[in-house]
């Protein structure tokens, strides 16, 4: 699904318009919708998921062009406007033993990656990367972000039945304004499109409809298959490997080494002088040293 070649991903269709293109790119979505406005899209299909009289078949998307309430990892918080970002969440009933669920967020994060990097020309795919546990860069500048949060199923038969629910805000535009008032540097879809042509022919829409086909896969794959290739695939997209990292939980810091990559369990694995360590996925910080 391709845009002309005058209209930008920023250009977002009306919301009814937008439903009606993904419901039609995502046959395999049991209910599809976009809103104009909305608190949080995560926090939408969590309390749907718990009503009892929604409808009981998944996977579902819902899409909004502006939320008041959106949040990502560790609670925080962010501002937008309309069309400076593409955000979305779509619900999963997901069948894993709930050891296996932290290494979702990797999971996840890798092949959004991978799929974006699809909506680019060759040349420009390296530099489409991922910053663990689930973070898109673009030049090591965040492009987007993903909130992965699970809960037992209300229909749960059995233990192994979790609902999971995958949001993702991706910036549009609005990433210059965005460096400045954080003091770090932002990436938006806009800034790829300049370096890269091939990227102007996609539309929001599209770039939606991409990431969820990739979430629905992937959790099928992850399903029948477990996560043995993990590891090998995320290093494919892995923009921390080799770098010195420190790694900081609640400000305060616990590791300091070379990234080297994630294990089966979806990991951090860093190397120093005491040997390898393995950073589990929590409310965890990583950030390059300077």
């Amino acid at each position: 699904m391709t845009g002309s070649s005058h209209e930008s991903a920023s250009a977002l269709p009306h919301p009814a318009a937008m439903a009606s293109a993904l419901r039609e790119a995502l046959p395999q979505f049991r209910q599809v919708d976009w809103l104009e406005q909305t608190g949080s899209t995560n926090a939408d299909l969590l309390a749907r998921a718990r009503h009892a009289d929604g409808p009981p078949d998944r996977p579902w998307l819902l899409g909004t062009h502006l939320q008041s309430q959106g949040r990502g990892r560790a609670g925080r918080t962010w501002q937008n406007r309309i069309g400076a970002n593409l955000m979305f969440s779509c619900a999963f009933d997901v069948f894993l033993p709930a050891r296996q669920l932290p290494a979702l967020a990797p999971l996840i994060g890798m092949v959004t990656c991978q799929a974006l990097r699809t909506r680019l020309a060759p040349r420009c795919r390296p530099r489409l990367t991922m910053k663990w546990p689930n973070d898109l860069l673009w030049d090591q500048a965040k492009l987007a972000g993903i909130l992965i949060e699970s809960t037992r199923s209300g229909t749960a038969q059995a233990a192994d039945h979790h609902l999971i629910i995958i949001g993702m805000g991706l910036n549009l535009e609005d990433a210059r304004a965005l460096s400045q008032s954080l003091d770090r540097r932002i990436a938006d879809w806009a800034e790829i499109v300049t370096d890269d042509p091939t990227a102007a022919h996609f539309t929001a829409t599209d770039l939606a409809a991409c990431a969820a086909r990739s979430w629905y896969d992937a959790l099928n794959h992850a399903t029948a298959h477990g996560f043995a290739d993990l590891p090998a695939r995320y290093a494919e997209v892995d923009g921390l490997v080799g770098r010195m990292l420190d790694v900081l939980d609640d400000g305060h810091l616990r590791h300091t080494g070379a990234a080297v990559g994630i294990d089966t369990d979806g990991r951090l694995l860093l190397r120093n002088v005491d040997g390898t360590q393995a950073i589990s996925i929590g409310e965890i910080s990583v950030r390059l040293q300077r």
